[in-house]
């Protein structure tokens, strides 16, 4: 094989229905299905070069050569694409994100909806077809197989690996839904969500919150496809609070709530009281994503601007799909 490359971009997603929990750990399949929104100005870049002058691969992370967990997951699931065309070509991976990695703001969904893509195109495997694309996103990490498809998307649950993919519920323009992110800790987290999905078993709750997945996930779909900002707000947080229980009693406990978050999730309902479109829901790290409507977006950062703890706020709108570039 002569030295083939690509480039891709993915932006990153945030769960409005969450994804908690693996029933096959090595294949991510997950144990409910759920929802997401695509956020178009966090992007992750990645350039893979298959170079048959190299004996292992590198992976070089914001400008930073990584090694150790990080090498191996990304080789990982360059073996599972490499595979596919049979070949063992190592591989120079580069990759950039223009936001926090490792924080609970979903950087590895869009590191391996771009990595997925960017590695079949060097590697000249055609595949058009985004349900693939997102199963072996997927494989990599679980929720990147919601940043293939474009906008609003539903990953389904599915009954083995071969129906266990994300589509596209609505495109970006459907709804004018902003991510407000309060970036309360921007730090590489202690436990990464891939820990934490193997040991959600280990609580009591997880069982229930499996149990009772299918009606949020319809009411949610309802409410994004109706553009209902009071129906989405209220499953949207019941589901955030049900993820976040069930992190707390796991053994171990995971606690990635900081004073700060807590302080903005007791102070949204009241937001909501005074007239603003806003809802809050928290994915595995301290940092508060606040959805809400643009008429909303400065009432939102307004009062953000008086909690303190705050080191940054970030802003995305609905997102498209990942591409190459």
């Amino acid at each position: 094989m002569s030295i083939n490359s690509a480039t891709a971009i993915a932006h990153p997603n945030i769960a409005f229905i969450k994804y908690w929990g693996n029933r096959d750990n090595s294949l991510r399949l997950p144990e409910n299905s759920s929802i997401s929104m695509n956020l178009e100005e966090l992007v992750t870049r990645t350039r893979v070069t298959f170079d048959p002058a190299l004996k292992t691969d590198i992976f070089d992370l914001n400008n930073l050569r990584q090694s150790g967990s990080e090498l191996q997951r990304v080789s990982a699931h360059l073996n599972l694409l490499r595979g596919i065309r049979g070949v063992a070509t190592r591989a120079h991976v580069l990759s950039e994100n223009n936001f926090p990695s490792g924080a609970g703001i979903a950087s590895s969904a869009s590191a391996f909806a771009a990595l997925t893509l960017a590695a079949l195109h060097a590697l000249g495997i055609e595949m058009n077809n985004a349900k693939d694309l997102s199963r072996l996103a997927r494989r990599g990490s679980g929720s990147a197989c919601r940043s293939i498809p474009s906008g609003f998307t539903e990953w389904y649950r599915g009954s083995s690996d071969m129906d266990s993919f994300a589509v596209s519920i609505a495109p970006p323009s459907h709804w004018d839904l902003v991510d407000c992110i309060a970036v309360i800790e921007s730090r590489h987290k202690k436990t990464g969500s891939s820990e934490g999905h193997k040991i959600a078993p280990t609580s009591p709750f997880q069982q229930m919150r499996v149990a009772d997945a299918n009606r949020r996930v319809e009411r949610c779909r309802n409410a994004v496809l109706s553009r209902d900002f009071a129906a989405l707000a209220e499953i949207m947080e019941e589901d955030s609070n049900m993820m976040h229980a069930v992190m707390m009693t796991s053994r171990p406990s995971l606690f990635y709530w900081e004073p700060s978050t807590i302080e903005i999730m007791k102070a949204v309902p009241s937001w909501r009281k005074a007239g603003l479109e806003v809802a809050y829901t928290i994915d595995a790290g301290p940092n508060v994503p606040l959805i809400c409507t643009s008429a909303s977006l400065d009432g939102v950062r307004h009062r953000l601007s008086s909690v303190s703890g705050i080191q940054d706020v970030i802003i995305a709108r609905p997102g498209g799909p990942a591409k190459i570039v």
